[in-house]
């Protein structure tokens, strides 16, 4: 067998490969001489047919078997041979198996980068510490009122704060747009849902009105069809609700399974939930800004056959996410394909650098550790045994929990490395980064 190598770039590696005719053709009679035994032939008794015929019948496709079961198997010899772990499948071109001529293909493929994590002594990292107050239970506990507020119709003018059920229908230059319609749609007034104008123009409108709305899509709209262009909604007010909190009573309390204790056993179950999340978000933000920044200080190039593999992972799981939000990837698939490709960039980027800084540091999920992890996941159940039981008696679910924990090791390794700072923020500031600042 004789191997050649090509480096066209940095990662990808062309590797063409002779097979002689002799490891062909040996192993084609020999397979041959065997179908001798088996084989069954009208004329011929089985076992007694002759080696010329079962040659004349079936050597073309016992040598397509043959080509297909080197190729495979002088690849993987190929690569040991060369010490080389492709990422990511191969393509396979220029296969040339004619009879007498042996077998030669080409493979193309990319290799792992080889990665030295960089020194993080001069990365700072912030890592939040936030105290919960008194008010940040309040406004938890107004919050949750609010989620479970009782809409009552009323017989006057709208106002803001106020819910409508309107049927409307938009129109650009006198025409219909996809997505222009609807029937029995509830907005409420001052929620900013809506674009700039749509929902102050409903106040001041009583049941039965129709007002017309002239508008104009903002110019970063999410449909770049609309965005920018002037619409007219035609509208139909059906109905007008008005708002009441729920009292903080047992009937309230039931909804979040406090049967005993009243409102102080509520505010409890609520501030413990409200700590749970505090120490999930702090470790979350952490993570992130700790990955975030050993990134940025460790640059090499990523296989794009990775990076490919990892979109055809995530694209349903992002579609689905930003259609959860009330994005249609559809409306704008270049923004979609390159938010996908980043994202799965990221990942892979991350992946590699974590995988090396694993194998050179010798890191491992510790017993005691995802011991302790099952125990946290259980406790929220009824019979915690059995769920830890559980997660010990199923390889898949235990794997998932060991690699958490790795990761976790990762972070903890990391943060030894750089220079962390502690800073204080608000519960509100903590939870809702985009919305509050420090």
């Amino acid at each position: 067998m004789q191997i050649s190598l090509e480096e066209p770039s940095v990662l990808e590696r062309r590797m063409k490969v002779e097979i002689p005719e002799e490891r062909i053709s040996t192993d084609v009679e020999s397979r041959l001489a065997k179908l001798v035994q088996t084989v069954t032939i009208d004329g011929f008794r089985k076992g007694k047919v002759p080696l010329s015929v079962v040659r004349q019948r079936y050597t073309a496709s016992v040598r397509d078997e043959v080509v297909g079961e080197t190729l495979q198997s002088t690849f993987s010899e190929a690569l040991t041979s060369k010490g080389l772990q492709p990422a990511g499948q191969p393509a396979i071109d220029e296969v040339s198996s004619k009879v007498g001529s042996g077998l030669t293909y080409t493979a193309v493929f990319e290799v792992f980068p080889i990665i030295e994590p960089a020194s993080l002594d001069k990365v700072n990292v912030v890592k939040l510490s936030c105290d919960i107050g008194d008010e940040d239970l309040e406004k938890v506990v107004e919050q949750l009122r609010d989620h479970h507020k009782v809409w009552t119709e009323v017989d006057r003018p709208s106002k803001i704060g106020d819910q409508l059920s309107i049927d409307f229908s938009g129109s650009i230059e006198g025409e219909p747009f996809e997505g222009g319609t609807g029937s029995d749609f509830e907005v409420s007034l001052g929620a900013g849902t809506m674009i700039e104008g749509f929902e102050d123009g409903l106040v001041e409108q009583s049941k039965g009105d129709t007002p017309v709305l002239a508008l104009k899509f903002p110019e970063g709209y999410q449909n770049e069809a609309l965005a920018g262009k002037p619409v007219k909604f035609d509208i139909v007010v059906k109905k007008i609700s008005e708002s009441a909190l729920p009292e903080l009573d047992d009937e309230f309390f039931e909804k979040f399974g406090v049967k005993e204790g009243g409102e102080e056993a509520f505010r409890t179950q609520v501030l413990e939930n409200m700590e749970k999340e505090r120490e999930k978000t702090q470790t979350m933000r952490f993570r992130n800004e700790i990955m975030e920044k050993v990134m940025d200080v460790n640059q090499f190039e990523i296989p794009k056959s990775l990076v490919l593999e990892e979109v055809g992972r995530q694209r349903e799981q992002m579609s689905r996410e930003l259609m959860m939000r009330g994005v249609n990837p559809s409306n704008d698939e270049a923004a979609f394909e390159k938010a996908l490709t980043d994202r799965a960039e990221g990942g892979v980027k991350m992946g590699l650098l974590m995988a090396e800084i694993i194998k050179r540091e010798e890191l491992k999920a510790e017993p005691d550790k995802v011991k302790e992890m099952i125990s946290k996941m259980a406790a929220g159940y009824e019979d915690s045994e059995a769920v830890t039981k559980w997660y010990y008696e199923n390889p898949e679910q235990l794997k998932q929990i060991e690699g958490a924990c790795l990761e976790e090791t990762v972070v903890d390794w990391l943060a030894q490395q750089a220079d962390v700072k502690e800073e204080s923020i608000s519960f509100d500031g903590l939870m809702n980064p985009m919305q509050t600042s420090n």
